[in-house]
């Protein structure tokens, strides 16, 4: 039996945000964290999310975006909602699970060149790097 604390990551089309961010705590703290994501319309895995996350060093092209549903009566330790739209609607399924939120703009919203698309990619990932490395600080404190 595992010790690691299970995270869901939900968003509304578990195409970028929700991606880059289980992605980036597996990466970055998979020892102390079992990782999912989902969203409440999934979509498809944004390349420009595949793109700025290889450039971290982080491999999301195996990726696929997954509806909530799929982890109906799984416990989850955290359940993070990282838009509006999927706090709103975020099923309260999930038990004794801490429910955490912050909503980080929606890149795959943004309109323009590939160049500009990728920029708001790149600060949204970065946003949620420091999101990320916030949570496992207070989390391994248990004063979230």
């Amino acid at each position: 039996m595992s010790d690691k604390k299970r995270v869901l990551i939900l968003c509304t089309g578990n195409s970028a945000r929700s991606q880059m961010a289980e992605g980036l705590l597996r990466h970055d703290d998979g020892e102390l964290f079992e990782v999912e994501s989902a969203g409440t319309k999934p979509s498809s895995v944004r390349p420009e999310a595949i793109a700025v996350m290889r450039e971290l060093g982080i491999d999301i092209s195996g990726h696929r975006s997954k509806n909530v549903s799929e982890f109906d009566g799984q416990d989850f330790d955290y359940v993070i909602t990282v838009c509006e739209s999927a706090r709103e609607t975020c099923p309260l399924f999930f038990g004794k699970a801490q429910r955490l939120h912050h909503d980080f703009e929606d890149p795959a919203a943004i309109a323009g060149t590939e160049e500009q698309r990728l920029v708001v990619f790149r600060r949204v990932r970065d946003e949620l790097r420091e999101f990320l490395a916030e949570f496992r600080k207070r989390s391994s404190g248990n004063s979230l």
